[in-house]
């Protein structure tokens, strides 16, 4: 695999000339894009406020980004921007926002993750066929498909091995999965996502673990404060009673993931799942010329097959805020207060209803959200405990 740094290549972040304005932080909500609950945005604007913080810049609220630019600037956006957004913001290089940039939307999703069911198949302008088979080590079994009968075909072939995952490509915190145990629920499942939405976005066949441990392996970079991690999320039940994505515990390092793995205790499975989100990057890297991220976040599954054999690979990748987001801003600003610090322990968290968060935790948003209901959000920094 590819012994690459997520930061590799950086160029360090430009001072401002002396004389220039103060630089500014933006929230920039892109239309259309999603993310936009009561609770996203609620944690968004705290997240950029204390970005802001970091960069020494004043917060300037909402991003227009029509405005001509006065002074340097650092935008937070809602979502992974494409080339497109980055030139008309502009976004040159991965220090001027929190998140990355992408040559196309489809580059952002879940549907980059597997190959295409065949050399003829359907695909998006710019989709990389080079990209499987250089990331090929890095994930599951899996085909992405972008039509219906092309998807039916796939999951077919993946049914003779066991039980399909059927993976919505925007799908987030656990929501719009379900597996298929024959070919009656596969096809049930495609239709109830329709041909528009597949044709429009894709949809994923992946191979289906019993139980699988989600393994979070990341980096964030502001200014010159470059924090890799891995970290465990765990599963909590929405007001609806659905399981999805509660919280993610991280171990930070100070660096890039060479630091991360020379960890001295560092499992082989915890090294195994960094090694492979750091080939699917690298593969990204080379194969979708113009992406840049400064938020690097990639989701490993590990855990059985229906044959009992482990199995570990990449399901996806986030290079927008998320939901490890409030653990790394509150270790960024404990590594920025203390220039000695190497190591640290964050936790991240979403509550459901009545449930509550740990004690000590840093509540950011606790509120009734039309969108979900009562949901409680924090981060809190860990006590040293096992390195792993």
């Amino acid at each position: 695999m590819p012994q690459l740094d997520f930061e590799e290549g950086l160029a360090p972040p430009l001072m401002p000339a002396p004389g220039t304005p103060p630089g500014e932080t933006w929230l920039w909500h892109v239309p259309g894009r999603g993310y936009d609950s009561a609770h996203e945005r609620a944690a968004r604007t705290d997240f950029a406020q204390r970005l802001a913080g970091l960069k020494g810049y004043r917060f300037a609220g909402d991003f227009d980004p029509q405005r001509p630019v006065g002074a340097p600037q650092y935008v937070v956006p809602n979502d992974t921007l494409t080339t497109a957004d980055a030139q008309t913001a502009g976004i040159h290089g991965p220090h001027d926002l929190f998140g990355g940039v992408v040559p196309h939307s489809f580059v952002a999703t879940k549907a980059i993750t597997h190959p295409l069911v065949d050399a003829d198949a359907a695909r998006p302008e710019g989709w990389s066929t080079d990209f499987a088979a250089q990331s090929a080590d890095a994930v599951l079994h899996g085909y992405t498909a972008f039509s219906l009968a092309e998807a039916q075909r796939a999951g077919r072939m993946m049914l003779a091995r066991g039980p399909v995952r059927v993976k919505a490509v925007r799908g987030t915190a656990g929501r719009g999965q379900s597996v298929a145990h024959d070919t009656e629920s596969l096809d049930r499942q495609l239709e109830a996502l329709g041909e528009p939405a597949i044709a429009a976005d894709g949809v994923v066949l992946e191979e289906n673990l019993r139980h699988p441990d989600t393994v979070s392996v990341g980096q964030v970079i502001v200014g010159s404060l470059v924090l890799s991690y891995y970290g465990h999320q765990r599963l909590t039940y929405d007001n609806q009673g659905e399981a999805v994505y509660g919280g993610s515990q991280l171990t930070l390092v100070r660096g890039g993931l060479d630091v991360l793995m020379a960890e001295p205790f560092l499992p082989d499975a915890l090294r195994l799942a960094v090694a492979q989100a750091r080939s699917y990057h690298a593969a990204v890297e080379r194969c979708y010329e113009g992406f840049f991220a400064s938020r690097i976040n990639y989701d490993v599954a590990q855990g059985m097959d229906v044959h009992g054999q482990w199995r570990s690979g990449v399901l996806e990748q986030s290079w927008r805020l998320g939901g490890a987001t409030s653990a790394e801003i509150a270790a960024l600003e404990r590594f920025h207060a203390d220039p000695t610090l190497q190591r640290l322990r964050a936790a991240s968290g979403e509550c459901y209803g009545a449930e509550e968060p740990p004690a000590g935790a840093q509540i950011y948003y606790r509120d009734v959200d039309p969108s979900v209901g009562l949901i409680t959000r924090y981060a809190l920094i860990l006590p040293d405990a096992d390195p792993a």
